[in-house]
């Protein structure tokens, strides 16, 4: 019987349109308190020590140090005459950036973040070079934040000069074609608008390099829709500065433009805020984009900037089977990536539309990056699998020949593992697909430890991915299985609306059915079931162990989002109620969030042992959600269990996590699987 750290409840309850909720640990929420620093301690030593116990997690940790230990390099970004790519060595905690003269030569070290930090915290985020590769700006963040600050970086001299630029997030660094000044967005500086909520009001401004933030031009804000963020892009061509305009995590978005540094008013060429349009980029007077609008699986669309009338865009790439989720002007031609039941097709079409070829891509995997410019004659394409190593291939488009540009390496052989995808049938009866994984000599009949990860949320696809941590566990005899839920973005925007909103619970529905479906196909057994998933898909686990704590023999829950009626409240949350709802702003979102709020349904039983883990500086999802989960689920979990909370120190969501804390991390979870699974 594990004994749990004291947890005290306080009597605490809101009233929702008529509906009182109790909150007892609400004391938790404030996160730098002495009491919940004194209890999250407690926590840790409990975890610790019951880790420490584990025969499994010593062995684990050695071979995930040699399956992470091989080079692993990013697609070039051709500049000027150089090509810039980032490279881990192998046990790096943050990756260096290199260039290399693109006709040949020695390559030399642009950047390294590694000695920015005695623990490997702070990593380079975004990185944007001038046309000429003669300037670099970049931005960093400490501990996992989101929260970044940007320099610039004299990349003949290696001086990093004094520009600093504050108070930036998801923006990118775009430098005008001058090579003196770099467009962005931020938010106020605190205190400069204290009524207003957070990550609110924020604004483009165009940095001239060598002057104070201070003085940076204001190009764009909006004070009568403070909700709106700007993503500034610069047209490949220099023609146009166009602003994805964004709201929340909704996939629907607007688009405004100008030519650039005109100084003139924004064209707000889309503003009904209706579906998504996506930029490829500017041809001819023409905007490419892939959008949804009459097309929920994506099209490419062009948009005649001299006539821009709904009725007059063409239809340049139709939309087909397989849904549509990048594309890219290279060559003079469209790059499409597709989704065919959730791994990547690549095809090239001719500017108006006809197909030239589908590349032959090294097998069932995940395009993670796509580089190449419009005057270019190659392009390069990041690709990886379950069992293949990140490589980088190249394109020639003269010679239409694909090959490695860096050979896949890694201490491990592909040939040794098995990867399949069957097919569930959720409760409503929609087919659900699953890729499962394992050692090709190992017999999927119901003795082998068994992980099922899903995500299921904000038209995110689980692709096939490259997880030395996993295939640590997969060597080790077990199975591991990726679901492919409603929710995400595999099958377009109809498969994603139906998992968001009132929908949600058709998510937990689909995982629970591929859970039933491994075990009625004799792939696992219940005992030998686990289940993972993190931030959105940590709630899916957690609202699953609640609704069928009888099917699984392990959960593990990283980063969770467990608590559906305040998550709004916190940090990033706000951007989140168009895909989840708003308990307090509307009755019917209360409605179908308390019905499912893993926080909030919690009730006494014998759950199986139960992980969450989070991390202490983590400003995505708050580490409140995690601990008002685990003390709710310790107070009732009687002879079940044991129920507990890993606490990792200036680590924040994932992000930029060095790898030593990636590999630390890594060995505890999947310990506790095994010991508990076996």
């Amino acid at each position: 019987m594990v004994r749990y750290p004291d947890t005290p409840r306080h009597d605490v309850t809101d009233d929702y349109h008529g509906t009182a909720v109790a909150d007892p640990f609400r004391w938790l929420e404030e996160m730098d308190s002495a009491q919940t620093r004194a209890w999250v301690e407690a926590q840790n030593e409990l975890t610790a020590s019951y880790l420490d116990s584990s025969e499994e997690r010593d062995q684990l940790r050695r071979r995930m140090e040699q399956l992470w230990d091989f080079p692993r390099q990013s697609a070039p970004v051709r500049r000027g005459g150089w090509y810039f790519y980032s490279r881990n060595d192998g046990l790096q905690a943050q990756p260096v950036l290199y260039r290399r003269p693109v006709d040949g030569g020695d390559e030399s070290v642009v950047l390294d973040p590694n000695g920015l930090s005695e623990d490997g915290t702070v990593a380079v985020m975004t990185q944007s070079f001038t046309v000429d590769g003669t300037m670099l700006a970049f931005s960093l963040a400490e501990a996992g934040s989101d929260w970044q600050t940007a320099h610039v970086l004299d990349i003949a001299t290696g001086e990093v000069l004094e520009d600093v630029v504050r108070w930036v997030k998801f923006t990118p660094l775009a430098w005008a074609p001058s090579g003196d000044a770099f467009y962005y967005s931020r938010y106020p500086a605190p205190g400069d608008m204290p009524d207003a909520p957070p990550s609110t009001h924020q604004r483009v401004y165009r940095h001239r390099v060598g002057t104070d933030q201070a003085d940076d031009e204001l190009v764009y804000a909006r004070p009568d829709a403070p909700d709106l963020g700007f993503i500034p892009v610069i047209t490949d061509d220099d023609e146009l500065l166009v602003l994805h305009v964004w709201e929340g995590t909704d996939t629907r978005n607007r688009l405004y433009y100008r030519r650039l540094e005109s100084g003139e008013p924004f064209v707000r060429l889309l503003d009904e805020f209706d579906f998504k349009y996506q930029l490829i980029g500017h041809h001819d007077g023409r905007l490419f984009l892939v959008t949804d609008w009459e097309a929920p699986r994506g099209r490419v669309i062009a948009v005649d900037l001299a006539n821009p009338a709904r009725a007059e865009w063409e239809t340049v790439v139709p939309e087909t089977r397989d849904t549509i989720e990048f594309a890219a002007i290279i060559a003079g031609r469209l790059v499409v990536g597709r989704l065919r039941d959730a791994h990547h097709v690549l095809s090239i079409h001719e500017m108006g539309g006809t197909v030239g070829k589908e590349l032959s891509l090294p097998g069932m995997g995940t395009v993670t990056e796509l580089t190449g410019k419009p005057d270019h004659r190659e392009m390069f394409i990041g690709f990886q699998s379950f069992v293949e190593p990140p490589a980088v291939l190249r394109y020639d488009f003269d010679t239409h020949e694909l090959g490695y540009f860096t050979d896949p390496a890694a201490s491990l052989d592909p040939a040794a593992f098995v990867t399949e995808q069957l097919w569930a049938e959720s409760r409503d009866g929609t087919p659900i697909p699953v890729f499962v994984v394992r050692r090709s000599d190992v017999d999927p009949a119901g003795k082998a430890a068994t992980i099922l990860y899903g995500y299921g949320g904000f038209d995110i696809s689980m692709t096939p991915l490259y997880a030395p941590d996993r295939l640590a566990f997969i060597e080790a005899g077990g199975i591991f299985a990726v679901a492919n839920l409603r929710g995400g973005g595999e099958y377009g925007q109809a498969w994603h609306r139906a998992g968001m909103l009132a929908n949600k619970q058709n998510v937990f529905d689909d995982f629970v059915s591929v859970a039933e479906h491994l075990v009625a196909t004799g792939v696992t057994s219940t005992g030998k079931l686990g289940i993972y998933g993190r931030s959105n898909g940590g709630l899916l686990v957690t609202a699953s162990l609640l609704q069928r704590p009888d099917l699984f023999g392990a959960v593990v829950g990283m980063v969770p989002v467990t608590d559906m009626l305040r998550y709004q409240r916190f940090t990033a949350g706000r951007y989140w109620t168009a895909e989840y709802g708003d308990a307090e702003a509307d009755p019917e979102h209360f409605r179908f969030l308390f019905e499912y709020s893993p926080l909030h349904n919690v009730i006494p039983a014998e759950y199986p042992p139960t992980l969450i883990t989070t991390g202490d500086t983590d400003d995505r999802v708050v580490p409140l959600h995690s601990y008002k989960f685990v003390a709710a689920l310790q107070e009732v979990v009687g002879d079940g269990g044991p129920v507990l909370l890993r606490v990792d120190t200036r680590a924040g969501h994932g992000l930029g996590k060095p790898i030593a804390k990636v590999i630390d991390e890594s060995a505890d979870i999947y310990a506790f699987f095994l010991h508990h699974l076996q």
